[in-house]
């Protein structure tokens, strides 16, 4: 087979001149990688070689196996370089890529995960795939050479099966589910599916049943919801226990702050040791959430230190928030995060490393492979702090583990994890009265308005001075989202107007008039096989359930009736989907949520009196309420259903709305606190 060589012989792999960390970890690989684009397609075309198309990322373990095992292999690679047209992407920056083929694999039968390995006709069309192919046979599990001269020789050899294959994948990945009968969903159904989720939880440890253990942050929160609408503590009690088992867990890194994608086993002890930014976002913003209800001094400590460590090791030099750490150092998962107890003696001295042993689970023998992963899960104190003299020790180990092998960093800065985190963010900073947080959320969001923008254009992926352009409806969804909060937040104005510019951009290129919601691709972006749309929750929430939940803030922080209709006509649309399959809608569930019970709160007036009030119903739980202050009544709309009673009023005073109904004016903070978190019955 003829492709491209460079001077001395070898395959010429075009990875260098991108700048995903990911793809650069492959840049030296003897494979002839492509990046995704035309021309990759295209040398597939003019060669009638079929694609290998590999998916990972960087922060991805079994990723960096493969890697090692067969992409830096001369001989695997030899195989590769003469049968395929070789692509490598990175899920983070390209996952609507990540999603197209995923999804494929799903369809034929495999289960998924990364690394992604999937089989292509020239024109990109999937006929096979996998995920981690071992170099070697391995308990009946074939080498991938042999998997790579079989599926080059079917392709060659007997088309018809490929082509029958890649017809029924694309013909199933073209199907939309047809808009019928919008879902009858209400309180009552949103109770009900609460009870069916708690069912499924685990009373011992939290989380849902079995290993591994995710945060199921989407779960946690929809729990939390209903806790707040029913004013049942087992719901709440099924969140929190999550909350403080992962945060006394080995998943938290009690040393340097943050907590690791999941726990391989049922506990939280042994962590998957990556990093992920939207992780954290998502979990600081549970711990904010049940803070401002329960004021647990555990879920303050937490935050505190995990942004002290998203401050440390992933704030960017332009103020932008890198995306994930790795699992491994010195080619050794978790290598950088354990401990042996003889290390510790030598940092802290006998009786320091005595008393830290005892706290932090640390033994001659190790929780984990011989080593120890600090952890605080036989602890019953709900604060791990211990003091000043507990937080100099922790210091002095965290000094130590700063000299070691460092894992490798993604510094890319997406759009989309950004926007989470700045919310986040926002939201703690209102509920731990810690305004610091605020300024670091405003320079974030200043850097994405500012450098990964082009007009009212988002971009998706930034590093080292080159933007991915178009974003995808996740950006927009979470910087929506990001806007609205340090709008509802500050009472900057200009949030939201910069809230309402992206929302119709989102409206004019990503919707999808024909079906209902939003495409994941802009109309203008590049060609894809098909063009993604899922309303299924991920490790994130889906972008049309916050998109939802955006809407619903905008209906309320604008006063215009025209969003509540886009909400309501979104609802009509999708929540037949949640009526079949709650568990993967719960984003767009908590929207629903958010529509029917969500406190909006009016204040009205300046001064020392509006500032109070403005203060206490920042602080309340942000996920079930909406805060709006406007200087006099009249700047309310005509329609707003507080504006005669607003007008009305002298001096300062807050009005709690729900369902168009708005309470009578209250002028002290206690009593609107009060007034907010009466428990109601569904």
């Amino acid at each position: 087979m003829n492709h491209a060589a460079t001077g001395s012989g070898r395959p010429a792999n075009r990875l260098a001149a991108e700048t995903s960390p990911y793809l650069l970890q492959h840049q030296h690989n003897p494979v002839d990688w492509w990046p995704w684009g035309p021309a990759a397609l295209a040398e597939a075309q003019r060669t009638n070689r079929p694609i290998l198309l590999s998916i990972g990322y960087a922060a991805c373990h079994w990723c960096h196996v493969m890697a090692h095992e067969s992409f830096e292999d001369d001989e695997v690679a030899a195989v590769m370089n003469e049968l395929f047209v070789c692509i490598k992407v990175d899920r983070e920056e390209r996952p609507d890529i990540d999603q197209i083929y995923m999804n494929a694999l799903h369809l034929l039968g495999e289960q998924g995960g990364w690394p992604l390995t999937m089989f292509l006709s020239p024109d990109g069309s999937p006929f096979w795939g996998g995920t981690y192919f071992p170099k070697l046979p391995d308990f009946g599990r074939p080498a991938f050479t042999d998997v790579l001269q079989s599926v080059a020789r079917v392709f060659h050899d007997k088309p018809e099966r490929v082509t029958l294959n890649r017809d029924a994948v694309i013909a199933r990945l073209s199907e939309r589910a047809k808009v019928g009968s919008p879902a009858n969903l209400g309180v009552a159904e949103l109770n009900t599916a609460a009870v069916s989720i708690a069912r499924s939880t685990d009373p011992v440890n939290g989380g849902l049943h079995g290993a591994p253990k995710f945060p199921q942050c989407s779960v946690l929160e929809f729990l939390w919801r209903a806790g707040a609408r029913t004013g049942s503590d087992r719901f709440y009690a099924a969140t929190t226990l999550t909350l403080t088992q992962m945060s006394q867990g080995g998943i938290y890194d009690h040393l340097g702050g943050g907590y690791a994608r999941y726990s391989v086993d049922d506990r939280w002890l042994v962590p998957h040791f990556e990093k992920m930014l939207y992780d954290n976002a998502q979990i600081l913003d549970l711990l904010a959430l049940d803070y401002a209800r329960s004021k647990n001094p555990l879920y303050r400590e937490r935050a505190i230190e995990t942004v002290a460590w998203l401050l440390r090791e992933m704030l960017t030099g332009e103020g932008g928030f890198a995306s994930s750490l790795d699992a491994d150092s010195e080619g050794k998962e978790g290598k950088f995060y354990v401990w042996s107890l003889s290390e510790i003696e030598e940092v802290l001295g006998a009786t320091d490393a005595a008393d830290f042993a005892a706290r932090y689970d640390i033994t001659a023998n190790g929780n984990f492979e011989g080593r120890n992963i600090p952890n605080r899960l036989k602890s019953s104190d709900l604060v791990s702090d211990d003091g000043a003299h507990m937080r100099t020790l922790r210091a002095k180990l965290l000094a130590r583990r700063a000299g070691r092998v460092r894992p490798g960093l993604d510094d890319k800065v997406l759009a989309d994890w950004n926007g989470l985190m700045i919310a986040a963010l926002v939201h703690g900073a209102c509920a731990f009265g810690l305004p610091d947080w605020l300024e670091t959320a405003r320079t974030a969001f200043e850097f994405i308005r500012k450098t990964m923008t082009r007009g009212d254009r988002l971009g998706h992926s930034w590093r080292e001075g080159r933007l991915l352009v178009p974003a995808l409806a996740c950006d927009y969804a979470a910087m929506v989202r990001a806007a609205l909060a340090l709008s509802e937040a500050t009472g900057d104005t200009a949030y939201l107007e910069q809230a309402l510019r992206w929302q119709a951009t989102l409206d004019t290129h990503y919707a999808d008039v024909e079906h209902g919601g939003y495409y994941l691709t802009a109309d203008d972006a590049e060609g894809l096989i098909v063009r993604p749309h899922s309303t299924i929750d991920d490790a994130i929430p889906n972008y049309n359930g916050l998109i939802a939940q955006n809407l619903v803030r905008l209906a309320a922080l604008t006063g215009d009736s025209k969003w509540r209709d886009r909400i309501d006509a979104l609802f009509g649309a999708l929540l037949s989907r949640a009526a079949e399959n709650g568990f993967g809608h719960l984003a767009l569930l908590s929207a629903l949520d958010l529509r029917l019970t969500g406190a909006e709160i009016v204040v009205v007036g300046e001064g020392a009196q509006a500032e109070a009030l403005l203060a206490a119903a920042r602080a309340l739980p942000h996920a079930t309420s909406i805060v709006l202050h406007v200087s006099r009544g009249d700047a309310l709309p005509a329609e707003h259903p507080a504006r005669a009673k607003a007008d009305s009023v002298q001096g300062a005073a807050a009005f709690v709305c729900r369902n168009q109904s708005c309470s009578l004016p209250v002028t002290t903070p206690q009593a609107l606190v009060d007034l907010v978190m009466q428990r109601t019955s569904a």
